[in-house]
C-alpha cells in the first residue's frame, strides 16, 4: 500500500508541476522574471543561457524535499522525486525535443508529440514577453485553438510577417 501511495504523490506532483510550470511561465517568466527567461527567446550562443537558472532553482528545490524526506518528513522525499520527474520530461520534451539542445535532430511529424513541439514553436512566434500563447510545457492545445487566441490577442489577423513566422514555426518539420 505504500508503494501505491508513493507513486500517487510522485504523480499528483508530475500534474502538479504542469499547473505550476504553466503558472509561473506566463506571471513570472513573462513578468518579472523576463530578466532571466528573455534570453530563451533570443537565438542561444552556446550551451547555456540565462533561463536555466529556472531549472537549477527548482532542481535545487527538489534536491531539499528529497533530504527532507530522507530526514524523516517522508512525503517530502516523493514530492521532491516528482519534481525530479517533472525535469526530466520537461529537459526531454522541452530543451531536447523542442529546442534542439541534444546532439542529434528529431522534429516529430505525427502524433501527441507534433502538437507539443508545434504549439511551442508558437509560443515563440511572438517577440517580446507580451502577447505569447501556450505556457504549459507537457500540455499542449490543438494548433488551430492557439492560432485563434493569437487573433484573439492581437486584435484579428496577424500582420503578415507574425503570421507567417508563427505559421513557419508550427509547420517547421513537417512535410
Amino acid at each position: 500500500m505504500e508503494l501505491l501511495i508513493n507513486a500517487g504523490i510522485v504523480l499528483a506532483t508530475v500534474a502538479g508541476m504542469e499547473a505550476f510550470a504553466w503558472w509561473s511561465h506566463k506571471y513570472i517568466m513573462h513578468g518579472w522574471g523576463w530578466g532571466w527567461h528573455e534570453s530563451h527567446h533570443r537565438p542561444r550562443t552556446g550551451w547555456f543561457e540565462k533561463n536555466d537558472l529556472y531549472a537549477i532553482v527548482f532542481a535545487g528545490l527538489a534536491i531539499l524535499l528529497i533530504a527532507l524526506g530522507n530526514a524523516g518528513y517522508w512525503r517530502l522525499q516523493w514530492i521532491g522525486a516528482g519534481m525530479t520527474l517533472y525535469g526530466l520530461l520537461y529537459f526531454i520534451a522541452h530543451d531536447g525535443l523542442v529546442h534542439q539542445r541534444w546532439p542529434f535532430r528529431y522534429v516529430p511529424r505525427n502524433g501527441y508529440l507534433k502538437r507539443l513541439y508545434q504549439a511551442h514553436r508558437m509560443h515563440h512566434a511572438v517577440d517580446g514577453r507580451e502577447g505569447c500563447v501556450s505556457f504549459g510545457f507537457l500540455l499542449a492545445p490543438t494548433t488551430q485553438k492557439l492560432k485563434q487566441q493569437l487573433r484573439e490577442i492581437h486584435g484579428g489577423a496577424l500582420d503578415s510577417s507574425r503570421e507567417r513566422k508563427a505559421r513557419d514555426q508550427a509547420e517547421e518539420g513537417v512535410e
